[in-house]
């Protein structure tokens, strides 16, 4: 139970990494508050899965990438969290691909806003309360196309790129105040994101893993429990690629 005790903050928690994260954290001790958009039934079903593992839960609607939106979810967790809050998994993301030359203005606006806005808005709300305590853990869900690049997703590679360098000011800035700032970037992860992917292309992509298989949420979700427990103290700044090899291929 390395995580006793702790109030975390979830975004993007409905569904994917981010409610394997909520599981996995609840499974170490910690109250969950659990941020969706939109689909209250996956909330729920997330909520229901970390209570199932012995966690308390609270659901937070709200549009992380809206101003006053992501300023209200983190004062609901901090509520919930009998007013603190100890960590932050930033996760919601989506993606809209196409290759650059048939690429929207709007398509990549509203990748650019979910993805680098959001990790923007809810972590600046969330480093009051995490200022105050002196303490805090703050997780951001990037991606390898944020270190690689991938063909047809310029606005998603750039919106993770810039997640990472994000990353690495707050962890300098923050340092002195005992909060760390760690990326975690998956590799191909079968979730909903990438459900529509053709067959062709999941079959490209696995040829690339040495490990020979394509990564789970619970990969990610154990990956995420490491950085925000005591274990990683003294690890801030950094980027742990989770995606069996295919980087380093």
């Amino acid at each position: 139970m390395r995580l006793d005790g702790r109030v975390a903050l979830i975004t993007g928690a409905g569904r994917g990494i981010g409610r394997a994260t909520a599981v996995r954290l609840a499974r170490e001790g910690a109250k969950i508050a659990i941020n969706f958009k939109g689909n209250a039934a996956a909330a729920e079903e997330a909520k229901r899965l970390v209570e199932s593992a012995g966690g308390s839960a609270t659901l937070v609607q709200g549009d992380v990438s809206a101003d006053g939106q992501a300023d209200d979810v983190v004062k609901k967790a901090v509520a919930f969290g009998g007013g603190k809050l100890d960590i932050l998994v930033n996760n919601a993301g989506i993606t809209r691909d196409n290759l650059l030359l048939r690429m929207s203005a709007e398509d990549w606006d509203a990748v650019l806003d979910l993805n680098l806005r959001g990790t923007f808005l809810v972590t600046k709300a969330a480093l009051r309360p995490m200022i105050k305590q002196r303490s805090g853990r703050i997780v951001n869900v990037a991606s390898i196309a944020g270190v690689m690049g991938n063909a047809g997703q310029a606005n998603y590679a750039a919106a993770k790129a810039g997640i990472i360098g994000f990353t690495k000011t707050i962890a300098r800035e923050m340092a002195v105040r005992n909060i760390t700032a760690n990326a975690v970037a998956p590799g191909f992860v079968p979730t909903d994101l990438t459900d529509p992917l053709p067959q062709q292309v999941k079959d490209d992509l696995l040829r690339q893993i040495p490990l020979g298989r394509f990564g789970s949420v619970e990969d990610i979700a154990n990956a995420i429990a490491f950085l925000v427990s005591d274990d990683a103290s003294y690890i801030t700044g950094q980027v742990l690629i989770v995606d069996g090899g295919m980087v380093t291929a």
